[in-house]
């Protein structure tokens, strides 16, 4: 069976997860969502088993795979799956969101959704794992993705998991983030410290970065992914004094160069 993977990503959990997966189904394609960011339409899979890989932000998905997930149409798709990524929970609801979307626009929904924890990049709340600590979770991570892609390519079909709790904290947080997203960059910062590489506007999935004068301008339309903080190599983006000294993460199993191919179609 030809399988196709979509996936949004901004320090590489995502479409490290999306490989994982990929390797045991074989004929699989893995393709990034913001490639299809500057076109319109229907998005027609090439393939019978489709995937969607995202993180989860405020217990729903990123707005820009949620927009991609009301473009897809799958009438030819024999097996529709998602897995999504999270540092701190809210899985839950991040399914249930994508389900109801496919639901509402494509005419069916998940045959299966899984919820993998991973290191979390949320830096304006927090640090990221280093360490020891981070090489737990992407161990425990890697292990529970070989599990899921094996449920995958046997075509397994259940419920979705489902958390009253987390379907709460995503009504009281999501409409806010929706709604707040793409201007989050005003809080972003360049210090002296910028070399002026273009490292930043190169792994934006959402193309929202120019240079101007050798340093990053932000133009509003912000995914919140925060991988220019954390993969700008001179540490010299901030988004507000909280984040400086804060730990920067990149998922070990991708590379610079792949991040800056998302936006490639």
């Amino acid at each position: 069976m030809k399988s196709i993977i979509y996936y949004f990503t901004g320090t590489g959990n995502s479409l490290a997860a999306a490989k994982k997966i990929a390797g045991p189904l074989g004929d699989c394609d893995i393709v990034p969502v913001a490639s299809f960011a500057d076109s319109t339409g229907p998005v027609v899979p090439d393939a019978e088993r489709v995937g969607l890989v995202c993180p989860v932000y405020f217990a729903g998905l990123p707005a820009m795979a949620a927009t991609f997930a009301e473009r897809l149409d799958l009438a030819a798709a024999d097996y529709v799956f998602s897995v999504v990524t999270h540092g701190g929970g809210g899985g839950a609801a991040a399914l249930r969101q994508l389900d109801g979307i496919l639901r509402d626009k494509a005419g069916r929904g998940l045959d299966a959704g899984f919820a993998v924890s991973m290191p979390g990049n949320y830096i304006q709340m927090h640090d990221s794992p280093a360490g020891e600590k981070r090489d737990r979770l992407l161990e425990a991570a890697n292990a529970e993705l070989d599990m899921i892609a094996g449920r995958i390519g046997e075509g397994e079909r259940g419920s979705l998991p489902n958390s009253p709790v987390v379907r709460i904290v995503r009504a009281l947080t999501y409409p806010w983030f929706r709604s707040h997203v793409h201007g989050n960059d005003r809080k972003f910062t360049v210090s002296e410290a910028c070399t002026s590489c273009g490292t930043c506007a190169a792994v934006c999935p959402a193309g929202n970065i120019e240079m101007v004068g050798g340093k990053p301008v932000w133009n509003h339309r912000c995914e919140l992914c925060c991988g220019c903080i954390h993969l700008c190599p001179a540490e010299a983006i901030q988004a507000g004094s909280r984040t400086e000294g804060r730990q920067r993460y990149r998922n070990p199993s991708v590379e610079i160069a792949e991040l800056e191919r998302q936006r490639e179609p």
